[in-house]
């Protein structure tokens, strides 16, 4: 699987919009996806304020410059503020995908927001999470700075009281994170409402099993999920790719 076969940036970015809005990982038209387009970080692809995941296309996406003295008109204030912080300190992280999905945020609300290596997409980000408490607002000025500066710490920032960043050098990579990190918040919080015991098992088996997950990314898994991904919505919602 190479990246070729899965069209260009922007059409991979609105791929996983689209998703993101098919798999109920949005908040109205709130949160944001954004794609470097330059290797400093310095540009980037971002999605539009006022729109819906479920609309949008690769030509809706803005282009922006993380240095420019102003944010422009078509970007929501939060947006500009968190993924020009994550692009301009982090600059070897591609794609950064802030949601607040549900089974994450939920996690993110616990006093002690740890996802323990109960199962085998928990294992995957064992010791690759990194847990942020230090909210103080909606990520705007000083926030947003700070929470930049978490750029490149883990593929799973878990923003405390707030929601979730995956990030990943393309779009497929940060989805995959994304995607596997939400179902498992899902599995270790349903296994937990049960009331029932847990059985997390052995530090050394959850990274040997983290181990293998990074093999299996590194032999091209993430990209044949968005592959598959963007043909399902070659099917179903061609439009995507204008």
């Amino acid at each position: 699987m190479t990246a070729l076969s899965l069209g260009n940036p922007r059409e991979q970015l609105a791929c996983a919009f689209r998703w993101l809005a098919r798999l109920d990982m949005h908040e109205g038209v709130a949160n944001h996806c954004s794609l470097a387009t330059t290797s400093d970080g310095s540009r980037f692809l971002i999605n539009p304020q006022g729109r819906h995941y479920a609309e949008l296309r690769a030509s809706d996406l803005l282009e922006v410059d993380t240095n420019a003295s102003e944010r422009p008109d078509d970007v929501e204030p939060t947006a500009w503020a968190i993924h020009g912080a994550m692009h301009r300190q982090g600059q070897h992280v591609g794609c950064v995908m802030h949601t607040h999905s549900l089974y994450a945020t939920a996690l993110a609300c616990l006093e002690s927001p740890a996802l323990p290596p109960v199962e085998q997409s928990a294992m995957r980000f064992f010791e690759r999470v990194h847990v942020d408490q230090g909210f103080d607002g909606m990520g705007l000025d000083e926030e947003a700075e700070r929470l930049g500066s978490l750029a490149g710490k883990a593929p799973i920032l878990l923003l405390g009281n707030h929601g979730v960043i995956a990030t990943g050098a393309d779009v497929a990579e940060a989805f995959d994170n994304l995607y596997y990190f939400e179902r498992a918040c899902r599995s270790y919080l349903v296994a937990r409402a049960s009331g029932l015991p847990l059985k997390a098992v052995p530090d050394e088996v959850a990274r040997k099993t983290a181990q293998q997950w990074e093999e299996s990314l590194s032999e091209g898994a993430a990209s044949m999920h968005l592959a598959a991904l963007m043909r399902l919505l070659d099917r179903d919602e061609p439009d995507y790719r204008q």
